[in-house]
């Protein structure tokens, strides 16, 4: 689809993309944050509260997979040899296991291990970008600049968890390499409902200081 859409109820202000120029990016919905035994649930979490959004996540992905529009999916994943996570990431707190323990799903945020797929009902079709990061941010670490641009991508629209953490983390990454984004708010999730709502608020202040916000209905009104 290549034409203009706008998104009147997108806050602060309506926002105006082109899909044939733009990318769904869904952050982090592997089995380790999502899925009880996971990573997330080992650090005391409630993994329901980002199991909510599954079926909003997948809607999306329909709606936006009909009109052959890209999808970027990320992975928190680590080397096997952890030489990608510095210690003061892996031995911060006192959690049950650490990255690169061996948990239920194998071992913890380590690429290429049960736990760091992305949950069966999202799972990426062919052709659908893939990317490893090691940080909270997609683009520290990666290619996903370059896989952007060579695409001519200038829009992001984001999903994923956990919105206050990678999510928010990615979109101030792209805000600042001059993408235009917009978080699909229901599409999004914190183990903590009010961390959630303080993310939303701060990216969408003084004017979209980061970006936009919207819900799913609306975006998949408009692409439709």
């Amino acid at each position: 689809m290549n034409m203009l859409l706008t998104l009147a109820d997108a806050a602060p202000f309506p926002y105006t993309f082109n899909p044939a120029h733009t990318a769904l990016v869904v952050i982090d919905m592997q089995r380790d944050f999502i899925e009880p035994g996971g990573f997330g649930a080992s650090l005391g979490n409630d993994a329901t509260r980002l199991q909510a959004i599954v079926p909003t996540v997948r809607r999306m992905l329909d709606a936006w997979r009909a009109i052959g529009g890209l999808v970027l999916h990320t992975r928190e994943a680590h080397r096997p040899d952890l030489s990608d996570c510095p210690p003061a990431k892996r031995l911060r707190g006192q959690p049950s296991l650490r990255i690169g323990d061996v948990g239920p799903m194998g071992r913890v945020l380590i690429a290429g291990e049960p736990g760091v797929e992305i949950i069966p009902e999202l799972a990426p079709l062919p052709g659908e970008l893939v990317v490893d990061k090691p940080g909270k941010g997609m683009f520290y670490g990666t290619p996903v600049d370059d896989l952007l641009r060579e695409r001519g991508i200038t829009h992001l629209l984001f999903m994923g968890v956990t919105t206050e953490v990678c999510v928010q983390t990615s979109m101030r990454e792209a805000n600042d390499r001059g993408y235009e984004c917009l978080l699909i708010e229901d599409g999004s999730a914190s183990y903590f409902p009010e961390f959630k709502a303080a993310a939303l608020a701060m990216l969408t202040a003084q004017g979209a200081i980061v970006g936009w916000a919207a819900r799913s209905a609306a975006v998949i009104e408009a692409i439709t």
